[in-house]
């Protein structure tokens, strides 16, 4: 059975104040077209599908897992408080349209305290220590810049200063691991340059992925429904799923980088080399929290506050503290050697987590955890992965996967050339993507105002005492 545009409307104005539906729960069979159909119901997926919807066109978003959200995932039930297992932050409160979606869903976005601290063994850092490291990062963050400028696209680690002391490690981990997922040997110096300023952290109280799926929920997404082949052309294109078939004349993928270089979703003509090549250069880093419950505060800290270690050994990770105010605490593993222990498993990362805090706090850690929980982010299949950085020499491709594919358009935090790894560059992705295709089918006069063009980096400021300048950017989308 064919359904006609004119039924999908009908059927989406039914479901409209319904939550998001699985396949099995449309009381009819899938839609079988769509002007637009969306692949991916994480922030960029979400974001497209609103914006085609708001230009009165018709869109169908299917999603591979059994959520709205994709990287942006809160879990309410394991600790009875949220817990982001993914994103965490939003950004750019001067020009994030989220913050006021978030509102106007009656959700509580908030500044988060500013509270930060450094140990160095089972003590804090003194003012003159913190003062050193915090000159390091501005040292190392300069010479990034300078590399950037050079005539060849180099690692960020080739251009760290080589005297920085006991700050080496720290410094290579704050740059690196903790804000890219990725160690700076694997990231370029252009990437890293061009990256807009992430230090104003927006939290919402009920949790990002909370946000994500109350802003999702409107929509026509069916969940549980992986795309499993796409045929495309340079007028329509018709997306395969385990509940039929949608044909729509323009196509959203919203796929991680992962996702899209594995093949795991089937191309008819084959998706050009250029786009795969350019999303093998702008792999996902490892990325993941480890959640402990830890009642009546043992580790005597503040709310949300942040710790880092003096280290210099890979070994090392960041702990978000006493979450909005209660006993939720999370260590975060990042890079190689996050990856590394992830891959060792759930009991594996938690005894790590148990033995960082007890050689910083003492060994009363291990008998206060009540509860625990770890992210695999590398294993989710859907993923494969946390935030995308660019390889030196890679950081063209992410305009390359910007580029129109007959009718099919990219969009995610790995297209965004200043904001990638943030739950805001992967929204702004989507809307763009979501404004080329409505062009390429005719349904936006080029009249009509396009959503925001790409943010330019704001000038790297290098000051003493940075806003918050560990704030971790855990995996999006």
């Amino acid at each position: 059975m064919t359904m006609t545009r004119r039924d999908f409307l009908s059927a989406s104005a039914a479901l409209a104040a319904a939550p998001a539906l699985g396949a099995g729960a449309w009381g009819a069979p899938l839609p079988r077209e769509a002007d637009i159909v969306v692949i991916g119901a994480g922030a960029a997926g979400i974001a497209a599908a609103r914006r085609i919807q708001a230009a009165n066109r018709t869109v169908i978003v299917v999603e591979a897992s059994s959520q709205i959200g994709g990287r942006c995932l809160t879990d309410t039930a394991a600790f009875g408080v949220p817990f982001d297992r993914g994103a965490r932050w939003l950004h750019n409160p001067d020009t994030n349209p989220m913050l006021k979606l978030a509102r106007d869903a009656g959700l509580d976005i908030y500044t988060p305290p500013q509270g930060q601290k450094i140990r160095i063994g089972r003590r804090n850092a003194r003012a003159g220590e913190t003062e050193e490291f915090l000159a390091a990062l501005v040292r190392a963050n300069r010479a990034i810049d300078d590399a950037s400028r050079g005539k060849a696209d180099v690692a960020c680690a080739s251009a760290m200063p080589k005297d920085l002391g006991d700050w080496t490690g720290t410094a290579e981990f704050v740059l690196g691991a903790n804000a890219t997922a990725k160690d700076l040997k694997d990231i370029s110096v252009i990437d890293k340059a061009r990256a807009q300023d992430r230090n104003a952290a927006i939290a919402c109280r009920q949790g990002l992925g909370t946000l994500v799926a109350k802003l999702g929920a409107p929509l026509p997404v069916a969940l549980s429904t992986p795309a499993s082949r796409v045929s495309w052309g340079s007028r329509d294109v018709t997306v395969e799923t385990p509940a039929g078939r949608i044909a729509a004349r323009a196509a959203v993928i919203t796929v991680s980088s992962n996702v899209l270089a594995a093949g795991n979703i089937k191309f008819t003509p084959d998706i050009p080399k250029r786009q795969l090549d350019a999303a093998a250069k702008l792999s996902l880093g490892s990325y993941d929290h480890i959640a402990l419950q830890l009642p009546g505060n043992p580790l005597g800290l503040a709310r949300d506050d942040i710790i880092i270690e003096q280290s210099n050994s890979t070994r090392t990770a960041l702990l978000f503290a006493n979450i909005g105010s209660s006993s939720l605490c999370a260590v975060d593993v990042a890079g190689s050697f996050g990856r590394e222990l992830s891959g060792q498993g759930e009991a594996a990362m938690v005894a790590f987590a148990v033995e960082w805090l007890t050689k910083l706090f003492g060994s009363d850690v291990a008998t206060a955890v009540k509860k625990s929980s770890a992210t695999r982010w590398n294993a989710a299949p859907y993923v494969l992965g946390a935030m995308s950085a660019a390889v030196p020499g890679g950081q063209p491709s992410r305009k390359i996967l910007t580029e129109p594919v007959g009718c099919m358009f990219l969009a995610g935090e790995a297209t965004h050339e200043t904001l990638w790894g943030t739950v805001d560059g992967a929204w702004e992705s989507g809307e763009r993507a979501a404004e080329a295709a409505l062009r390429r089918i005719g349904a936006l006069r080029d009249t009509e105002p396009e959503a925001a063009p790409a943010r330019a980096p704001r000038q790297r400021r290098y000051i003493a005492a940075p806003v918050r300048p560990v704030t971790p950017r855990s995996p999006i989308n």
